[in-house]
């Protein structure tokens, strides 16, 4: 696989990396970072004379592979590096870089991405491009690692990353935390939140749950109880839909800034202050969130031409919960959207929408329409079918636009080729799609599993 067509800069198809150990200290004051990383890496077929990492303009320390000093040159947000000696095809090799300075985020056309400081604290959200803002790697999603992160701040804060967390330590007026994430996880989803909060448990892992938590300011915790109340709900949901959660828990973070948009990582969620009201204002986007860790998370894509198998996926499980927690049903959802749509300009390409409007809307609500159809056309059975199908057998790695089709279409006899023709590559706007029998009613889904009450 080639460089991604979005953003050749990033990433290097030559090599691979299997695991990220990542040792951060950070002061929020003054905004200063340094850091340490080992990577464990596997070079493809050919021999590496010389291979690159994706790290902004921080001050390079030292940089060894396999313990050797190489030939390397930092410019332009690229760390390219020429070893002593080259690596064999296939072979195993480990590059250490240190590196220290301010952590901002990456330009791009949709403005910062990366590091943000906050008034106090930072969090990351890199999507799709900013994971160098604060890391050397290698960016691209189709090249998904574990992780270790451990991080030193001063002890008044507290930091969250998605995975597991292994230690707390503190010393005199620092704090160390370790988190593990033994998935694998493309660079843009690594997550990471400083900030001063308090953490509340949602649900009940001792019932057999996925663990979940959430990390607020303390002044919104009466807004979050409410706002956050269904999540568990929604879990148990699309456990049921999706299949099993993909990772070993789940946290969720509110910032005391207010965020455009949440944002997803690896078993993590970003949300700002302005999501949560104490009305359940933004619980479409508590689900959304959530799908992404199955759609998006543990189901990558190859390359970001197929970023609407990410969104299209998360704004129909919208439609899913809305539908099965006594909201409007799929159905009238899909008619709104696509009115919504049907006002606007037809020129997206569902399939190849470009670098300009891989975020846009539309994108989103076509992608929501595109499942309903196959729902539509597979009937309930068939489509939830599919659906953990798709779940299970791709989780923890890549898929592209073509293998979608080609895995809906085991699931039922009749061809699917002019639905995915003109959903998928055409751009005017097909006719709303709606089932040939009507959809089974189902009660509201309850609050928690029957073993819980």
């Amino acid at each position: 696989m080639g460089a991604d067509p979005y953003f050749p800069a990033n990433g290097d198809p030559r090599y691979r990396v299997h695991r990220y150990e990542l040792a951060l200290d950070y002061r929020p004051g003054p905004n200063r970072l340094s850091g340490t990383a080992r990577l464990n890496a596997i070079a493809g077929r050919a021999p590496l004379t010389e291979f690159q990492l994706n790290l902004a303009d921080f001050r390079v320390g030292r940089v060894r592979v396999d313990g050797r000093v190489p030939h390397y040159t930092h410019r332009g947000g690229r760390l390219r590096i020429r070893p002593a000696k080259p690596v064999r095809a296939g072979a195993a090799f480990t590059i250490e870089v240190t590196w220290a300075g301010n952590p901002e985020p990456v330009r791009s056309p949709w403005g910062g991405l990366g590091w943000e400081e906050l008034e106090d604290g930072a969090l990351v959200a890199s999507q799709p491009v900013g994971a160098p803002s604060w890391y050397p790697c290698n960016d691209r999603p189709a090249d998904k690692a574990s992780y270790q992160i451990s991080i030193t701040t001063p002890s008044a804060y507290s930091v969250v990353a998605g995975g597991r967390l292994l230690a707390r330590t503190a010393r005199a007026s620092t704090t160390t935390w370790v988190y593990e994430q033994a998935a694998p996880t493309s660079s843009y989803l690594v997550g990471l939140s400083v900030g001063k909060y308090q953490t509340v448990l949602l649900g009940d892992p001792g019932l057999g749950g996925v663990p979940q938590a959430g990390h607020i300011p303390g002044g919104l915790l009466t807004e979050f109880s409410r706002d956050f109340a269904r999540q568990p709900a929604m879990m148990d949901l699309f456990e049921e839909l999706f299949g099993p959660y993909p990772f070993g828990e789940y946290a969720v973070v509110v910032t005391e800034e207010d965020l455009d948009v949440p944002v997803e990582a690896q078993g993590l969620s970003l949300f700002g202050a302005n999501h949560v009201d104490g009305a359940r204002g933004s619980e479409r986007l508590i689900a959304h969130e959530l799908a992404h860790q199955w759609f998006g998370n543990s189901v990558t894509i190859a390359d970001w031409r197929h970023i609407w198998l990410n969104e299209g996926f998360a704004k129909y499980a919208e439609w899913l919960w809305s539908e099965r927690s006594g909201g409007r049903t799929a159905q009238a959802l899909a008619g709104v959207a696509h009115r919504k749509l049907a006002a606007l300009p037809q020129d997206l390409r569902l399939s190849d929408p470009g670098r300009k409007l891989m975020f846009d809307d539309r994108l989103y609500e076509r992608g929501g329409l595109v499942l309903h159809a196959v729902r539509c056309a597979l009937g309930d059975d068939a489509f939830f079918r599919m659906l953990r199908g798709w779940a299970s057998v791709h989780r923890g790695g890549t898929v592209t636009t073509a293998g979608f089709c080609t895995h809906a279409a085991r699931f039922t006899a009749e061809p699917l080729d002019e639905l995915f023709a003109s959903w998928l590559h055409g751009t005017a706007l097909p006719p709303l799609p709606s089932p040939a029998a009507a959809m089974p009613a189902r009660p509201p889904y309850p609050p928690r599993r029957a073993d819980s009450a």
